[in-house]
């Protein structure tokens, strides 16, 4: 029996759902071939991040300022910063080659919190040829004084100026740390947001006890991280009108089917090329495909969403019924 794995992700068809998620794998066109190779419906760029733009824009302003009080002519050294491609611009050459050199569509990535630079450079990232872009708003917020109504309303102003500056769609990677996932999913589908990737990994900082400093630490993902977006994937899925995407946790073919069967759209994964290859992409693939047609579904798209809040059989495994029950029915012994 032959199954159809494509589906439909912000707008765009994709021959499965199977798409890489920003890491360094995508950063250079080696590495996007192999993905392509692999089987992977598409790529997410690594993030341009706000820290780099700021810091080309400043260094730029240094070498613009410098003789200005000499003479006027002296203004004329350099060209002006709104005339002038500010930033890395390697970054926007990779999407230039990859829309060259490859047949999967590309999308670009911004990471940070504030407006500042974003807007000009969504808009040259889409300039630069990228199918799609993805906002990855990555925030802690440390201030005493900062309130959550704050904190909500700064991705909702984010999500609806970077939306306003470019016409191609708009993905929001956001965490998982909100009072209300569920309004705030519709609100930033309010704002603008085409797609919703959940969730980003906030990676935590260690501390080498030795130089007493603190020091990145980032792990790879495990599989049980699945639980997180899969609960809340199959909460949103039909009630907010935008692409889902789920990316945690996606190890193997069953995870990338229960991706599916709670309303994902699309599964993103970079872990488990890491831990297994490239080569466990077209694996994956293949085994979903032969466990679609062996329980006779034709596509991809009559599986989607069968096991979302609104379809299952139990409803209230996604709520509090599902905690009340994992704890009396828990057996186990201590050592």
């Amino acid at each position: 029996m032959s199954v159809d794995l494509s589906t439909q992700y912000l707008g765009l068809k994709l021959k499965n759902p199977l798409v890489v998620a920003a890491c360094p794998l995508t950063g250079n066109i080696d590495g996007l071939r192999r993905v392509e190779d692999a089987g992977a419906s598409a790529a997410v760029l690594p993030s341009l991040f706000e820290e780099q733009i700021a810091h080309e824009e400043a260094e730029l302003a240094k070498v613009h300022e410098f003789g200005a009080d000499s003479f006027a002519e002296a203004l004329t050294y350099f060209p002006q910063p709104q005339d002038y491609r500010t930033g890395p611009e390697e970054y926007l050459e990779l999407i230039t080659e990859a829309k060259r050199a490859l047949r999967i569509p590309i999308i670009g990535s911004l990471n940070g919190v504030s407006t500042g630079g974003w807007t000009r450079y969504a808009r040259m990232i889409q300039d630069a040829g990228a199918d799609a872009l993805e906002l990855n708003i990555y925030y802690v917020a440390t201030g005493m004084d900062e309130s959550a109504e704050s904190v909500e309303s700064q991705y909702l102003e984010l999500v609806e100026a970077v939306k306003q500056s470019v016409s191609i769609p708009l993905a929001v990677k956001i965490g998982p740390y909100f009072s209300a996932m569920a309004n705030m999913a519709k609100r930033l589908a309010d704002a603008g947001a085409d797609g919703l990737v959940l969730f980003n990994r906030f990676l935590q900082p260690d501390i080498d006890l030795e130089s007493m400093e603190a020091m990145p630490r980032l792990v790879l993902s495990d599989p049980w991280e699945l639980l997180l977006p899969l609960r809340w994937i199959a909460i949103l899925y039909g009630r907010v009108d935008v692409s889902l995407a789920l990316t945690r946790g996606i190890h193997d073919s069953q995870s990338l089917l229960k991706a599916l069967a709670v309303g994902a759209d699309v599964a993103m994964v970079a872990s488990v090329i890491y831990r297994k290859g490239f080569s466990e992409l077209g694996k994956m693939l293949s085994q979903m495909q032969d466990w679609l047609a062996e329980k006779e579904y034709s596509s991809v798209e009559e599986f989607k969403g069968c096991m979302s809040q609104e379809n299952c059989p139990d409803p209230a495994a996604f709520a509090r019924g599902n905690y009340m029950k994992a704890l009396t029915s828990f057996t186990g012994k201590p050592i």
